[in-house]
């Protein structure tokens, strides 16, 4: 992989919404994302989930003929340059990683299911390079299961929520037949004012200077306000426009009947959800007026993996973040770093692992002991814990689960049972990523500067490994002795590992 984008190569993002799925395909252009193919369909995968919370045949099947149509677009795209994400729909969903398999035989990239505040940072990210205003803003996304609030400076995110409130969800749960009514509308209000309780002192406490609605509903709801005349003269979604937009829905008796100029047909059963949700936004957090971006998540994911290219990656500055947050040892961690790199770079190519392998390894060996500011007494189960269950900006659900797996092995002894559970994860590279970071933080068990001796590991097959240290073996005794005892756990995970020196042999 190239350390830049050179001007005019192709990025490409699927966004997997609970409503819509889009895929956009852009250039990059002086370092600007400049779009330049789109396509999108309501998919409306949250309505495809049941009572209990698992996405029907129906839904699967809506979903896996999209992403089909999405592939065939994106031969000129390597897969090195797109992402595909999946929302609130895919979090939610109990079967959702028999989808993922699916939907793994068409696609050229794995989908990476994002955590609320994740999709939350992302939506700002794409926002704030396309919009020209500067000072605070309040950015509201409301989609189709979630809606994401962010208050941000410029293109850095200060304060990202998600809340359980969509279009789709609230359709099901408040409109589920169509019917439109008075007591239907002010039930889903009331739902969302709820939800907004929750970060409503905080917001309005932090403050913003102008506010940026995104996405389908909002970019509806402002559309039909501008050809009926109830936005302002510069085409903002205003409070008193809004509650004329919301008498004039509650005239309509069902969503068949709605016949705004400009709404498009795929949108209309989930208009009134939409504008209930919007409605309770203006009313909790005291909003006058909102203007409307044309960015959204797409972009920011096309411009999150432009600063990868760029080593501007967010997951570095996440890491640090953690070290910082859990007081990890940082010359520790330098020197894990180091050895686990070095013992990457002697097998990356006989066990076919990747540049994003070895950047996932880094990033493990740098938060390996964060778990010690919860206890040393089985401090790699604590530090799995918090990886597996922190929001981490830029991290997807199965980022964090694979850097969770490699801490949460990193020491004690291994069981066979568990080589199992890391391969289903993450196949046997994420197995030998865990035995690598292991030798690395043996290699550094005495914490020291000094000197250590020279060490290599190569592979002589899939099962056996040569681990060769330099000098005699009787100056490095405890490393030697460790070593030894880590063959042990090795043969559990179905690796012969050899240790060789001057004067030992084994």
């Amino acid at each position: 992989m190239s350390d830049f984008l050179i001007d005019e190569e192709l990025l490409a993002a699927i966004d997997m919404g609970s409503n819509s799925f889009h895929l956009a395909i852009a250039r990059v252009d002086h370092g600007e994302v400049k779009k330049v193919a789109s396509m999108s369909e309501k998919v409306q995968l949250a309505a495809g989930l049941d009572e209990n919370k698992n996405l029907t045949e129906a839904a699967q099947q809506r979903g896996l003929a999209c992403l089909a149509r999405f592939v065939a677009r994106l031969g000129s795209v390597q897969p090195t340059r797109m992402r595909i994400v999946a929302t609130n729909a895919l979090r939610q969903a109990k079967n959702g990683h028999e989808f993922i398999q699916k939907a793994a035989e068409i696609l050229p990239k794995p989908i990476e299911i994002i955590a609320g505040r994740e999709e939350a940072r992302l939506i700002y990210l794409g926002v704030s390079h396309t919009i020209a205003n500067g000072g605070r803003r309040l950015v509201v996304d409301i989609g189709g299961g979630s809606t994401e609030l962010i208050i941000g400076e410029e293109f850095e995110p200060l304060h990202t929520e998600s809340l359980q409130m969509g279009c789709v969800a609230y359709t099901k749960a408040y409109f589920a037949d169509g019917s439109i009514s008075v007591k239907a509308f002010d039930k889903a209000v009331v739902a969302a004012r709820k939800e907004l309780s929750a970060i409503a002192n905080t917001y309005k406490t932090e403050g913003w200077d102008t506010v940026v609605g995104s996405s389908g509903t909002i970019k509806a709801c402002r559309q039909i306000m501008v050809n009926m005349g109830l936005s302002d003269e510069q085409e903002k979604v205003t409070r008193e426009g809004l509650y004329k937009l919301k008498e004039k829905l509650l005239k309509f008796k069902h969503a068949s009947e709605i016949d705004f100029e400009g709404l498009k047909d795929d949108r209309r059963a989930v208009l009134p959800a939409g504008i209930a949700i919007l409605y309770a936004v203006f009313e909790v957090l005291e909003l006058d007026k909102l203007v409307y971006s044309d960015g959204a998540l797409r972009e920011g994911v096309m411009y999150d993996l432009l600063g990868r290219f760029k080593h501007e990656d967010i997951r570095d500055r996440s890491v640090q973040a953690l070290m910082g947050r859990y007081n990890a040892d940082p010359k520790q961690a330098e020197r894990v770093v180091k050895t686990a790199q070095q013992l990457f770079d002697g097998v990356a190519e006989s066990l076919n692992l990747t540049c994003d392998d070895r950047d996932l390894l880094r990033r493990a060996a740098y938060v390996h002991e964060i778990g010690l500011a919860i206890s040393h007494g089985g401090y790699h189960r604590h530090g799995a814990y918090l990886l597996q269950h922190s929001d981490i900006p830029g991290f997807s659900q199965i980022d964090q689960n694979h850097l969770s797996r490699l801490v949460g092995f990193h020491r004690r002894k291994l069981r066979h049972e568990a080589k199992i559970e890391v391969t289903r994860a993450g196949g046997e590279k994420l197995a030998y990523l865990c035995l690598l970071l292991r030798l690395a933080v043996l290699i550094n068990h005495s914490r020291s500067d000094q000197v250590l001796p020279a060490i290599e590991l190569s592979v002589v097959n899939d099962q056996q490994w040569q681990l060769s240290v330099s000098g005699d073996a009787k100056q490095w005794p405890l490393l030697i002795a460790d070593l030894q005892d880590e063959q042990v756990q090795f043969k559990h995970w179905d690796i012969e590992l050899n240790i060789q020196s001057e004067k030992f042999i084994n």
